[in-house]
């Protein structure tokens, strides 16, 4: 491994008079899977708001590959790539399974990269390639996660992050979905994914955090985490539901 690609130094943010992170501090390695486990409103998704400057962070610094990126508006960060599948997938439903990719694209000009990009996630997911014409608001659950994780690959990032990717889904398509984002970290993407699914998450990751109440309570490697019995008394049972 080498120097982290992302890292959080004393990260305080949150909502208004709200404050949701209390001095949050992780990093992920380039071509590391790195997961971020906690149950509701312990502040994972406002982790993954604050490092993509949706909110900003009140103190703390944020670094991409050595960078400070806290501050920078939304399209700033992304532009350096950095891509996040969101939570609940928030797909354009009355647009087709192509406009929806086009979209992911939107900050690119290379028509022909994009071209092969979209072959790529086809292969990818051959479901999509069957549903092209298809309107996303029609697709099942486990197709429309697809389709959000294909969207944020024709940004071409090099880091993936990824909100609650389970959420929703029946078993076997959470293991489908969770055997994608492996294969897309192989093909040399950093990732972020933050989950409630401790035991599906930490199977595909190599390090693990866990947030509670927004703060960093635990972190180890994945194995480690998943023999923990600790973690599993205290979280997995919770995080699981």
């Amino acid at each position: 491994m080498s120097s982290p690609v992302l890292e959080l130094e004393q990260v305080v943010s949150g909502y208004g008079a709200s404050e949701v992170l209390h001095g949050v501090s992780l990093h992920i390695d380039e071509g590391e899977t790195v997961c971020l486990l906690g149950s509701n409103a312990a502040g994972k998704s406002t982790t993954l708001r604050t490092i993509l400057g949706m909110v900003t962070p009140r103190s703390g610094s944020i670094t991409l590959r050595n960078e400070r990126i806290d501050g920078l508006k939304t399209t700033d960060i992304v532009s350096k790539g950095i891509t996040m599948v969101p939570e609940n997938r928030r797909l354009f439903g009355k647009m087709t399974v192509r406009e929806n990719l086009e979209i992911g694209a939107q900050l690119r000009n290379d028509k022909d990269g994009i071209v092969e990009d979209m072959e790529r996630i086809f292969t990818l997911f051959p479901r999509l390639k069957e549903r092209i014409a298809q309107k996303a608001g029609t697709l099942s659950g486990g197709e429309q996660q697809m389709l959000a994780i294909g969207r944020a690959l024709m940004a071409r990032p090099t880091m993936l992050l990824l909100d609650e990717p389970s959420m929703g889904l029946a078993p076997i398509l959470v293991e489908q979905v969770f055997e994608t984002i492996a294969e897309i970290n192989k093909q040399g993407i950093t990732i972020l994914v933050v989950e409630q699914n401790a035991n599906v998450a930490l199977g595909i990751a190599d390090r693990g955090y866990v947030i509670q109440t927004g703060r960093i309570v635990m972190q180890d490697e994945a194995k480690t985490l998943l023999a923990n019995p600790e973690l599993s008394k205290a979280y997995l049972g919770e995080l699981e539901g």
